[in-house]
């Protein structure tokens, strides 16, 4: 959420940052939000207007009494009694206007990055760079779900008959990858100077709709039947909301969390869930990464950040790429974004597997997240990424470290977590 006091200063830019968003649907809020804040105002002002008046008259009351003159007190009473009923329905409605104009805000993309390619969609976002050699074997690397079922390792049909398309069990000893790759990525970023981090996996509506727009809400979330409570698509939406209200001290800026939690997705949308294998399912595990920060250091924290992840992978000989997310799929409540992407062999082509985006104040305004400064509190950036997130990154390692043989090399910085296990061998 953007700050009003920009809207109101120079509304044609935060136009033109929708435009630029392929949001012209949008433009209509920020002329909505203008009157609204204009009439908010008058009726602010009119309201003191009223509360210094009825202060005024009060002290008369005292003093008219004090004299004997019940009569002339009775009357000054009756004024304060027509005060106080006028400033109810000002109150309301002053609650009314902060509650629209509250609404229309939250739906106001933030102002992005320039550096941000403009595109209408993530068919148009922009290759950075690459790392590591994209090879294609001389032989046929089958599709993952083959080679996880090879590895007795996969079992989609009892999980359909326990919870619905979009869920699976993993099994053996690549149920053991891939908890081992979760387990280095929690190393790997301790070893980075981040603090581990087990969150809550429910949050309530609050933080929900602090960290998140709409638009990804209803696309994500699952709500607890009953509750306020929602199942969080990762952990970024506790680690932040861990924060939410407080005044933190600047010297312990910055803030480096990394945090475990599953993760649970509706998927709604055109691309849906994929029947056969893992890419896109409802429920997988991840390890993420937070940081909160002054504004003015956000873009170097940002350029550590999708650095780990690309150095994660390149340890699991996996070759990645950066994409660099143009306007269009840029989510609202983000500054500027980028994907990391895993080469896959089979296909020929990269895939995503991890997202890292700052946010700006966005977050921290919505959720109320500030620092102490000499010059009084300001409001914090926040940043987030995925070190990894599996069942992809478990995709991503099963292609690359494919053998013709069937087999599968375990990545050597693993084999501690892994018992010791350099190779998985396909079933007899």
């Amino acid at each position: 959420m953007i700050d009003i006091k920009l809207l109101r200063e120079n509304p044609e830019m935060v136009k033109e940052n929708i435009k630029k968003k392929f949001q012209d649907h949008k433009l209509v809020l920020v002329d909505e939000v203008l009157e609204l804040d204009k009439e908010s105002r008058e009726l602010t002002l009119m309201c003191d207007d009223l509360r210094m008046k009825r202060n005024a008259i009060s002290k008369e009351i005292g003093g008219l009494m004090a004299k004997g003159l019940k009569d002339e007190a009775e009357a000054k009473k009756a004024e304060v009694n027509e005060i106080n009923e006028k400033l109810a329905a000002n109150e309301g409605r002053e609650e009314e206007l902060k509650n629209e104009i509250k609404e229309r805000m939250m739906k106001i993309p933030n102002i992005m990055d320039v550096t941000v390619p403009i595109g209408k969609d993530d068919s148009e976002n922009v290759e950075n760079e690459k790392f590591g050699e994209p090879a294609v074997p001389a032989y046929e690397v089958p599709h993952h779900a083959d080679i996880i079922d090879h590895l007795n390792g996969l079992d989609k049909e009892s999980a359909g008959r326990t919870s619905g398309n979009g869920f699976y069990f993993l099994m053996g000893q690549v149920a053991r990858l891939h908890e081992a790759m979760i387990a280095y990525a929690r190393d790997f970023m301790i070893n980075k100077g981040f603090t581990y981090c087990i969150p809550p996996f429910m949050i309530r509506s609050d933080v929900v709709n602090g960290v998140m727009s709409f638009e990804e809400l209803e696309a994500m979330m699952y709500k607890i039947e009953g509750e306020d409570l929602y199942l969080i698509g990762t952990s970024e939406h506790s680690m932040i909301g861990k924060f939410k209200g407080q005044i933190l001290k600047e010297e312990d800026l910055p803030i480096a969390i990394t945090g475990y939690s599953p993760c649970f997705r509706k998927e709604v949308g055109s691309h849906g869930i994929e029947e056969r294998g893992l890419y896109r399912v409802h429920q997988f595990e991840k390890q993420e990464m937070i940081v909160l920060c002054k504004a003015e250091d956000q873009m170097d924290w940002y350029n550590k950040m999708w650095s780990y992840t690309v150095e994660f992978f390149r340890s699991l000989d996996v070759p990645v790429r950066t994409l660099e997310c143009c306007s269009g799929d840029l989510a609202d409540l983000k500054v500027k974004s980028c994907d990391v992407e895993a080469w896959s062999p089979r296909q020929q082509k990269y895939f995503e597997v991890g997202s890292c985006s700052t946010l700006g104040d966005a977050q921290a305004r919505r959720l109320g997240i500030r620092a102490k400064g000499e010059k009084g509190n300001y409001l914090v950036a926040t940043l987030n990424n995925t070190v990894v997130a599996s069942p992809r990154g478990l995709i991503a390692v099963l292609e690359n470290n494919y053998q013709e043989d069937g087999t599968v090399k375990v990545p050597e910085v693993l084999w501690p977590y892994m018992g010791g296990t350099k190779v998985l061998e396909p079933k007899k």
